[in-house]
């Protein structure tokens, strides 16, 4: 509805301006003839007359100039919103796929990279605390989380996500480091102090928490190891996408001067990460789920573009840092990660769920292209609307200068007009 009154509007503006572009080339003739003709006569109140015409003439048509500049941000108002409608659309559908990105390699990596891939490259890590827990949940099951020590670990960072894309899930893994990779995560502060206790000198007990479970599997923890307690992280305060079964966080997305999103901007790393639907909801005492505590604290709004060229151009907008599809990365403003990539052995699962949503891929697919088609009608109104306030201007400046040229002649009668006036008065009768 709106689109066919705004296309009736565009429609009416343009005849309404091209009889007025007429007419007023008519008026222009006519106009100057009279102010000549009532000047030579002494008409001044024609003069005056004819000067009100000119500038209600400039008035209406300046009024027409505003009537098309708010109707051009208006439509641009809502094609900025249909941008991001479509881009988050996009993150869902895990739409990341870049021409420049580099193939992994030629092997079948067909059934690489799943829960049970992810969990024996963590177990490879035999001397880590993560290869621990991984290897009594192996043995135990459930039972495991029933000890004490690990009932209040909910798992290690790279087996908390999946990633759509096998070469995202290698750059954030990267991003993110090993030892973060293989960071246990626990709910509560009490969790922690459990993986780990301390005699009076403050030294490790090695024969309790995880050390003496490490110990009793013949897998001794060597060196230090990240433990993320959740309810000390500080949760996402703001809203999610609408009607988004993965909860995905409504973030700002970068703009340009012009309104519109920086070339190859793709979305934000904390979104591109599938959260399992256990983990959505309520992880923490406070109703949070994983994403607005875990992986916000990790990736924060870190950016993920298709190349460098398109990261690098976007620079004044990366607040968080950015990734780039073809390996580029940027840790913060002013931070860059040159050099050749590196190979992180422990990486996120890849996504395999598509089976289980396929009536919902087609349905968000569908909802792309008729925002798409949207967007195509909208670009259409935007070019007649600039059409037309071109016009507008166009004709504003023929009758400014046509305003001009009036006061100049006005101005040149009424000085030669003084000046006779003066010399009749000198004049001896």
């Amino acid at each position: 509805m709106f689109q066919s009154k705004q296309q009736l509007q565009a429609q009416t503006n343009v005849v309404s301006m091209e009889d007025s572009s007429a007419s007023m080339q008519v008026d222009q003739n006519e106009t100057l003839v009279h102010a000549r003709d009532g000047m030579q006569n002494g008409g001044t109140e024609l003069v005056i007359y004819n000067s009100k015409r000119l500038q209600d003439d400039l008035h209406t048509i300046g009024l027409k100039i505003k009537q098309h500049e708010d109707n051009i941000r208006l439509l641009k108002t809502h094609r900025y919103k249909l941008d991001d409608s479509i881009l988050d659309l996009q993150v869902i559908l895990g739409k990341y796929h870049s021409s420049s990105a580099p193939e992994v390699d030629n092997e079948d990596h067909s059934n690489h990279h799943s829960e049970e891939e992810t969990t024996e490259r963590i177990l490879q890590h035999e001397n880590t605390a993560a290869a621990v827990l991984s290897q009594m949940k192996m043995h135990y099951g459930t039972q495991a989380s029933l000890l004490q020590v690990t009932q209040d670990v909910l798992g290690i960072v790279a087996s908390l996500g999946k990633v759509e894309d096998e070469n995202l899930s290698r750059l954030l893994s990267e991003y993110l480091g090993m030892d973060t990779m293989l960071a246990i995560v626990c709910k509560t502060l009490e969790g922690v102090k459990a993986l780990e206790t301390y005699d009076k000198e403050g030294l490790i007990i090695k024969s309790s928490g995880l050390h003496g479970l490490g110990t009793s599997i013949g897998r001794a923890i060597d060196g230090r190891f990240l433990v993320i307690c959740l309810e000390n992280l500080r949760p996402f305060a703001g809203e999610f996408v609408a009607d988004d079964p993965q909860r995905r966080l409504d973030l700002w997305k970068p703009k340009l001067p012009s309104g519109e999103s920086p070339p190859g901007f793709l979305g934000h790393a904390v979104n591109m990460i599938n959260v399992d639907s256990a983990n959505l909801f309520c992880v923490t005492a406070t109703g949070h789920g994983l994403r607005e505590t875990l992986f916000y604290n990790l990736f924060s709004r870190l950016q993920v573009y298709k190349t460098r060229a398109d990261m690098l151009l976007a620079l004044p907008l990366i607040s968080d840092g950015a990734i780039s599809l073809d390996g580029g990365v940027i840790r913060s403003p002013g931070v860059f990660s040159l050099g050749s990539r590196l190979d992180i052995d422990v990486i996120f699962p890849k996504f395999s769920g598509m089976s289980e949503k396929t009536d919902k891929y087609a349905e968000t697919e569908k909802q792309i292209q008729e925002l798409k088609r949207k967007k195509e009608t909208l670009q259409d109104d935007l070019r007649r609307e600039q059409s037309l306030l071109n016009q507008a201007k166009d004709t504003f400046e023929r009758k400014k200068q046509e305003f001009v040229k009036f006061l100049a002649e006005s101005s040149t009668f009424a000085s030669q007009r003084q000046v006779q006036a003066a010399r009749d008065r000198s004049t001896p009768r």
